[in-house]
């Protein structure tokens, strides 16, 4: 762990220029900050191969060498500290033992070589686990284009992320048939988990860009099956419930 507490830094990136280009049935993350480029995004679960997916667009970071360091620092900071969360206190909420997903990390989903799964490419603008293969990935335009919003972004992907792959390690009785807003709330607890470890500091305005993040991230309807994201009203409060009564809120009721 480290000596010192990891910050949550406020990243703010001028008058950069936002174009991107929603698709907003089920999708994880349309993200709505300054950035160079235009994007499409993609549902979480959607078929890289599907036809109505245009990926052909081109992001570029808008990032000076400065900011990509502190944004490679966040990415680090995020996969170690949510994965040190999980560790330290697996054993007061499941039974087993844990043991951490692959981290593929970031990709390039423009790229011929993304990596797959179950046979597929991965595709741009989208955060992954992979169930057959037991690794987290997130592509590079996504999780730039949102850390021009606020670091928080990158730790909040990335939490999301590892609590799907929480749920593939758990008793099935334990996961919520809204696996993504379950996802959320181990998100939640994950984080402040870390904060309460004194392992992650949550600095004034965090809470705020949360909040911005996962209303963007939402759906524009409530949850009604297992694949939806749910609503800006129930993704936050899927955040909060893990974050003030950690995992054990996120158990289906």
């Amino acid at each position: 762990m480290p000596e010192n507490p990891t910050p949550l830094r406020i990243v703010g990136l001028g008058s950069l220029v936002l174009a991107a280009t929603f698709v907003l049935t089920g999708c994880f993350g349309p993200s709505n900050g300054p950035y160079q480029g235009t994007a499409t995004v993609i549902r979480e679960d959607a078929d890289p191969s599907d036809e109505d997916v245009d990926t052909d667009e081109e992001v570029t970071s808008g990032l000076s060498d400065e900011q990509f360091e502190e944004f490679e620092q966040d990415l680090d900071s995020a996969e170690t500290i949510t994965d040190e969360y999980w560790r330290a206190h697996w054993s007061e909420f499941f039974t087993g033992t844990y043991e951490s997903p692959t981290v593929v990390g970031l990709y390039d989903g423009t790229a011929d070589d993304a990596p797959t799964c179950g046979g597929s490419a991965l595709g741009p603008n989208n955060a992954f686990y992979c169930i057959p293969e037991d690794y987290v990935a997130w592509d590079v335009s996504l999780m730039i284009s949102g850390f021009a919003t606020g670091d928080t972004w990158v730790y909040l992907v990335i939490a999301h992320e590892w609590g799907h792959a929480v749920q593939a390690r758990i008793d099935p009785s334990l996961v919520s048939e809204a696996e993504e807003l379950q996802a959320d709330c181990f998100a939640g607890a994950a984080l402040f988990g870390a904060a309460a470890d004194g392992n992650l500091s949550i600095e004034e305005g965090d809470l705020a860009e949360i909040t911005t993040a996962l209303s963007t991230l939402a759906d524009t309807g409530p949850w009604t099956s297992s694949g939806d994201h749910g609503d800006p009203f129930e993704r936050i409060a899927a955040f909060d419930a893990g974050k003030n009564g950690g995992p054990a809120a996120c158990f289906p009721v």
